[in-house]
């Protein structure tokens, strides 16, 4: 697991819950994460998170929105795509669905939903092999979705045109990059507070 050991330098603001906020911080939330932000005088800022298998990050300016500041990501990201493959996979393909970086290389824990013509979809999730349809099932999947909720991402419905064999490649393009779009922080109780995702995150003034 990696650990950041990274400051928040904050620009000091009596309009932010007329408190000095400059200083360093770092993100409290348990032994398995660690993250930081750093917001500079000159309305730029930096974050970082690592937890477990996730590692974000995130640069851009911040505006001073009445007592909060908030965040913006620039450039915006370019979001990754899931696309059905063009071309063959470098090695003979033995399993039903296959998940592939664009170089080749398989990845494992993509979710998806596969359909049919008749019947239930499956559910399940790749392996870095691929996935396999369960034995004396001959049906021929007609669509597939994909997601990585770790990063929320999903794919729009792929249709398979009755393909055997079903290759997909994920282009990650800026995936891990969070795209900041006025999400504010909040000073209160001696520390600062970020939403995210339906919580908080929650920042500690580190000793200088």
């Amino acid at each position: 697991m990696k650990r950041l050991f990274i400051a928040l330098s904050l620009l000091a603001s009596p309009a932010v819950a007329g408190t000095n906020l400059a200083g360093q911080y770092r993100l409290s939330e348990g032994p398995d994460v660690a993250g930081a932000l750093e917001i500079l005088p000159n309305h730029h800022f930096r974050y970082m998170l690592a937890a477990g298998a996730l590692d974000e990050r995130a640069e851009g300016r911040w505006a001073q929105q009445g007592p909060r500041v908030c965040l913006f990501t620039e450039p915006r990201p370019v979001p990754p795509v899931f696309a059905l493959s063009a071309t063959p996979p470098a090695q003979p393909q033995e399993t039903d669905l296959l998940v592939t970086w664009p170089n080749g290389r398989g990845i494992a824990g993509v979710d998806f939903v596969l359909g049919f013509a008749s019947g239930e979809p499956l559910t399940g999730y790749t392996q870095t092999y691929g996935w396999s349809m369960p034995e004396g099932d001959r049906r021929k999947p007609t669509w597939v979705e994909l997601s990585v909720p770790m990063h929320n991402l999903k794919s729009p419905r792929i249709a398979l045109d009755g393909k055997a064999r079903v290759h997909v490649v994920l282009t990650p393009n800026d995936l891990g990059l969070v795209d900041f779009q006025g999400e504010c922080l909040e000073a209160r109780d001696k520390a600062l507070f970020l939403r995210r995702g339906g919580g908080e995150m929650r920042f500690i003034r580190q000793r200088n």
